[in-house]
């Protein structure tokens, strides 16, 4: 087994690991500095509207076209009396758009373009988006992540419960803004390719937070019948024993999408993958970090302030608080209680970090006469 795998197979049986509840309100303090980047920079410089939601035109010109990239900027904003956003494609043709113009001036602007680009104005093609198309899209684009949010919180709240649905949501808004926020900061054009890798990374990050939900909501099953481990502990096991799960998928996730990004967008100068490379890539980073970091330690303290739990809490603290050197022995039905506990499938109430050193089992030589085993 390779060495990567061998760890995997440690995080699992919970051999080794990383106290992620424990530290996190470090992690707590990391996201809000973050966010509060990332709104900054939506307040300081917004978005870039496509033209898609703002509408104005695009042209194309013809094929080998020798004017420069710069030049062609020039001559757009002179013609058009707006900023223009010139791309120059692969067969050599130019396309500008021109966002914020009314389409009555398109012809104009044509016009002028092809007198200084020195082409005929036939050969130039004009696509033209009204304002109002890009505010009907723009409106469908928030009524479409809002719906999606109300189901799932619904769907969470069904299959699992409220406190997770709440914890899960806040890490959606969490992926949200780091990403919107990413995007107001680089300064790439919003289009809807962009609100298409959004809604895919909120999949994606709803996703790996739902596996360590599962895998916590089995492990806690009777949590309270016993005084060895706390929500946070178990809470803590989850996290560990899925982490692996969550790098690799990530890892793997994220290698087409930086092709696209660095390669396709940066190279090639593919704008349109730009604006979906982008938020794919930012979002399934800032999903696996918040479904790790975030919200299964949200779950664990909110879970806390239950009076079950948190009476479960004060009991298995105090019990660790003893010393072995005091000779105490634990009360059999308690004693049972914990054994019938890590018994359960998965080896549920493992959730130890670092190495485990288990005690000799208290079952030895019960019911048995001491002395030489025939």
């Amino acid at each position: 087994m390779s060495k990567l795998g061998n760890l995997g197979a440690r995080l699992h049986r919970g051999e080794v690991g990383y106290d992620f509840v424990g530290n996190r309100k470090l992690w707590y303090g990391v996201s809000i500095l973050i966010t509060i980047t990332a709104i900054l920079g939506l307040t300081v410089r917004g978005l870039n509207m496509g033209i898609e939601f703002q509408g104005g035109a695009v042209f194309t010109t013809p094929k080998h076209m020798t004017v420069s990239v710069t030049q062609t900027e020039d001559f757009a904003q002179e013609a058009s009396g707006h900023d223009a956003i010139v791309q120059k494609l692969g067969d050599g043709s130019m396309r500008i758009q021109i966002a914020g113009i009314d389409t009555d001036k398109s012809d104009t602007i044509k016009d002028l373009l092809a007198k200084d680009l020195k082409v005929n104005a036939e050969n130039i093609n004009a696509d033209l988006v009204g304002p109002s198309w890009g505010d009907q899209v723009a409106n469908k684009a928030w009524q479409g992540l809002a719906i999606f949010m109300v189901l799932v919180v619904i769907y969470l709240a069904i299959a699992f419960e409220w406190r997770m649905a709440l914890a899960a949501l806040v890490a959606l808004i969490h992926d949200i803004t780091i990403t919107v926020g990413i995007y107001a900061l680089v300064g790439f054009e919003v289009t809807p390719g962009t609100v298409i890798g959004l809604l895919t990374i909120l999949g994606y990050s709803l996703y790996d937070t739902v596996v360590v939900f599962d895998s916590l909501k089995e492990q806690t099953k009777g949590i309270t019948k016993q005084t060895r481990w706390t929500y946070s502990d178990v809470a803590n096991r989850s996290i560990n024993s899925t982490l692996m799960r969550s790098i690799n998928t990530t890892a793997v996730a994220l290698l087409p999408v930086a092709a696209l990004l660095f390669i396709g967008g940066g190279v090639l100068g593919a704008g349109m993958l730009n604006d979906i490379s982008l938020s794919l890539f930012v979002g399934l980073a800032a999903g696996a970090y918040s479904s790790i970091f975030i919200a299964t330690p949200l779950v664990a303290d909110l879970k806390e302030r239950e009076p079950s739990l948190k009476a479960l809490k004060k009991r298995v603290l105090a019990k660790r608080a003893q010393s072995p050197a005091d000779g105490e022995q634990l009360d059999p039905e308690q004693s049972d209680a914990d054994d019938e506990y890590d018994d359960e499938p998965e080896d549920a109430a493992a959730a130890v970090v670092g190495p485990r050193n288990q005690p000799a089992s208290r079952a030895r030589g019960r019911g048995r006469p001491s002395g030489k085993r025939r």
